[in-house]
């Protein structure tokens, strides 16, 4: 039985790249350690990636859509390409239904990449992060921060130490049922 999933869906700020807060300069953006390596080795393996992330700064006036537009593109160019970008412009308080730690961002970028979201795996750095996977049917991995709470890593169902550590994971065969 093959458990390995169609997708992975990182968070940006503090998964992908240093969490910048309202990052709205192209310049700033600086990959966390083994990032582009670890995103290689799924590409390799033929996995679908995806980019989910909160953008609060965009409903607080804090940054463009331009500028927004800009420092993903500057992802991408530093990180490789991703099949999908799925990002909340909202606050806490606008009640959408896309912001982690709501399910709304994994379902749509599961969707724009044509796989249900039990088929994905999210990583990311907080438990907003694990509790949109989990309210989504999805995977989650946990990669703490500096910022990641304790109690955040103590409910997470699977904490990976970095990102190379979490695609270890993501593409580590299923063990044999005995």
């Amino acid at each position: 039985m093959d458990l390995r999933p169609d997708a992975v869906l990182f968070d940006r700020d503090g998964t992908l790249v240093e969490d910048v807060p309202y990052n709205a300069d192209p310049g700033l953006v600086r990959p966390m350690p083994g990032a582009r390596a670890a995103l290689d080795r799924l590409r390799e393996a033929g996995l679908a990636l995806g980019v989910v992330t909160n953008q609060a700064g965009v409903a607080r006036g804090l940054i463009g859509a331009e500028a927004l537009r800009r420092v993903n593109a500057r992802v991408e160019e530093l990180l490789g390409p991703f099949g999908v970008w799925a990002v909340c412009p909202h606050d806490d308080g606008d009640g959408c239904d896309c912001r982690k730690p709501r399910p709304g961002l994994i379902i749509r970028a599961a969707g724009a990449l044509g796989v249900a979201p039990a088929a994905c795996v999210v990583v990311g750095d907080i438990g907003r992060d694990v509790a949109a996977a989990r309210a989504a049917g999805a995977r989650a991995i946990l990669v703490p921060t500096p910022v990641t709470l304790p109690e955040e890593v103590a409910a997470a169902p699977e904490v990976a130490r970095d990102l190379a550590d979490a695609v270890r994971r993501i593409l580590a065969p299923a063990p044999s049922p005995r």
